[in-house]
């Protein structure tokens, strides 16, 4: 993923909110010596620098993982196509705009540990519930006994996080105040996402 300067994550908060906000995307797994990676859509938790997942035991996924350990998770939202006409201001001519969309997105690249102990994926399932419905009564993971063999827990140790959030930072401040105001008039699916990141950055981050 080309990520030009302007286009960088503030800080590390930035993304890490991103990703509580978007708990869903791709799993890539390359393996070895494959004309294609395996990718797979999944829900995952984001814990400190560690992935937890867990997957049906049929899923192709884990002979890509067994062959090569080394992964990533990736996550795209918040997208908004910008027009040409949105980036002339006076006397631009709106027919020489340049359009663009607008979106953020956010790679994890890490090693893999797979989980097929049953008191493993129990662990790793009460963690995902207590993220993902807190308030919710349910009984303990653990109760389900042998149809927690039929899932498999996988557990990624994050070394880099990609994070690119594309809202206008090549432009100066006047054109992004321009298409801010676009963006908040046509309130289209995704606009109040997108104009959020951007008014972010003509605001700048707040404690």
């Amino acid at each position: 993923m080309l990520i030009h300067r302007w286009d960088q994550s503030l800080d590390e908060r930035e993304w890490r909110t991103f990703l509580a906000e978007h708990p869903f995307g791709d799993l890539v797994a390359t393996g070895r010596n494959r004309d294609l990676a395996v990718v797979v859509p999944t829900q995952f938790v984001l814990d400190g620098d560690e992935v937890v997942i867990h997957l049906a035991r049929p899923n192709p996924i884990w002979a890509a993982i067994d062959e090569n350990d080394q992964v990533m998770v990736c996550v795209a939202g918040d997208w908004a196509f910008i027009p040409s006409s949105w980036k002339a201001l006076r006397d631009e001519d709106p027919r020489l705009g340049i359009p663009t969309t607008y979106y953020a997105s956010v790679q994890l690249v890490g090693t893999a540990r797979m989980i097929d102990e049953v008191d493993g994926v129990a662990g790793l399932l009460r963690q995902q519930l207590a993220v993902f419905q807190p308030t919710e009564d349910v009984v303990d993971p653990a109760d389900h006994g042998v149809r927690l063999r039929a899932i498999r827990g996988l557990r990624i140790a994050v070394s880099d996080v990609r994070a690119k959030f594309k809202f206008g930072g090549n432009v100066d401040e006047e054109h992004r105040v321009a298409v801010a105001a676009r963006l908040h008039d046509r309130n289209g699916p995704g606009d109040t996402a997108a104009l959020m990141h951007l008014r972010r950055r003509i605001d700048g981050p707040t404690d």
